[in-house]
């Protein structure tokens, strides 16, 4: 018996990548839908000042608007040189949500006179399940490594041609799906976060 769960999120990048990560822990068991099943749903606005204030924001509200179990994410990259931003406001950095050329391209500007030794910093990925009882848990992972001078690779999304993991000489827009989500951010985080999931879910029968 598989168990129904709304992520929330009309990202395809992430449905397909917490889909792919799921079915390889609990092949069979998850149900996943995302909000792309729900198209009058509106958009959460992302208020909180944190990123578990606003992955469990999210998680809510969708799980209150549709009945289901719900897992929501928030995670953005945060550099060490820009003072932790873009941090909360990674997918609307440049002005425009979801505009992830203009993203990278405001970090790259901001980044020009850096030197490598200090273009520092990590992915983080705060995932949270919300129930309809109300009950509530949450997980934290992340990703570290520095910031590219341009843009590199053609796989993942968001600012993955701009970072190249710690260890590696390739950017995340160079790894294979199977190599990112052993390593990510959010892969760490829906890892942690599944054997919750799993439990949660079966206690709702």
């Amino acid at each position: 018996m598989s168990h129904k769960l709304l992520l929330a999120t009309r990202n395809q990048g992430k449905i397909v990548e917490f889909r792919r990560i799921l079915d390889a822990i609990a092949p069979g068991e998850i149900d996943l839908v995302g909000l792309d099943q729900f198209p009058d749903l509106h958009d959460v606005d992302e208020t909180g000042s944190t990123f578990q204030e606003n992955a469990l924001l999210k998680a809510r509200e969708m799980s209150e608007a549709t009945g289901l179990p719900a897992i929501a994410d928030d995670s953005g990259l945060c550099v060490d040189a820009l003072n932790g931003d873009p941090g909360i406001f990674s997918a609307r950095w440049a002005g425009e949500h979801g505009n992830d050329s203009a993203n990278l391209e405001k970090v790259l500007d901001q980044m020009k006179d850096v030197p490598d030794e200090k273009r520092t910093g990590y992915f983080i990925c705060v995932a949270a399940l919300y129930l309809p009882d109300g009950w509530t848990y949450c997980e934290e992972g992340r990703f570290l490594g520095r910031i590219l001078h341009s843009p590199v690779g053609e796989n993942g999304f968001g600012y993955d041609p701009i970072f190249q993991p710690e260890g590696l000489t390739i950017s995340s827009a160079q790894m294979s799906s199977e190599e990112k989500d052993a390593m990510s951010h959010r892969g760490k985080a829906l890892r942690a976060i599944a054997p919750h999931v799993m439990k949660a879910l079966k206690t709702l029968g």
